[in-house]
């Protein structure tokens, strides 16, 4: 299965700037390497800003061309999308293990993965990070099993590792990055083949819609 939700512009040009958050990057970072399409984008974004840096003179225009010509790098990855083949995942996207960087983080693989309980047969594994901007997990979801209904205070990548869930606003599966903000309330069901498993990176707590999670909430650290 391809993928089907890539990276934001605004998410990969910061990524190309080396601007983001360690948090944001982990994500980011995995979602390229299980992602062709994306890993052309990032090529063409780290080519063009190269040239940008060459050519900026120092002088009161600086930031109008700046930004002129960072609006031109969005619209070239836009026109890269539209003209890039369909590319299929590399084996190591369809059906391999946790890639790099996210393996390294967690010491391990699926199999040596150590889950801590959330209740209702969910579980999570909080990884730890240098930067104080992101909170970054490990989410299993029992096949056919929702999350909680919640919206968001801030910012929640959310790719999928193995198996798929949907949410209302579509089907994400291996590879897919979902991004969320607080404009958007969901309840993601893990589909009945097998339990989901997704790196979730978060910059506010989640807004849940029942008393019973928002109390437990502080235990959970979520």
């Amino acid at each position: 299965m391809s993928i089907s939700h890539h990276i934001s512009d605004d998410l990969l040009l910061s990524y190309a700037a080396g601007s983001l958050a360690e948090g944001w990057s982990i994500a980011v970072a995995t979602h390229l390497a299980l992602c062709p399409s994306c890993r052309h984008r990032l090529a063409v974004a780290e080519s063009v800003g190269g040239g940008l840096l060459e050519t900026m003179e120092d002088d009161a225009s600086v930031q109008s061309s700046v930004d002129q010509s960072w609006a031109d790098v969005r619209s070239r990855l836009q026109q890269q999308d539209r003209e890039a083949p369909a590319i299929r995942e590399t084996s190591v996207g369809r059906g391999g293990g946790l890639p790099e960087p996210l393996r390294s983080y967690v010491g391990g693989d699926f199999e040596t993965l150590k889950w801590r309980p959330l209740g209702r047969g969910a579980y999570q594994i909080p990884i730890k990070t240098e930067d104080r901007e992101t909170m970054v997990r490990l989410l299993r979801i029992p096949a056919g099993k929702p999350v909680p209904e919640h919206s968001h205070g801030g910012r929640e990548l959310t790719l999928v590792l193995a198996g798929s869930f949907h949410d209302g606003t579509g089907l994400f599966a291996r590879g897919d990055l979902e991004d969320a903000d607080a404009s958007l309330t969901h309840q993601p069901v893990a589909t009945p083949e097998a339990d989901c498993i997704c790196l979730a990176v978060t910059d506010a707590p989640l807004k849940f819609r029942s008393w019973i999670m928002r109390a437990i909430q502080p235990l959970l650290g979520i």
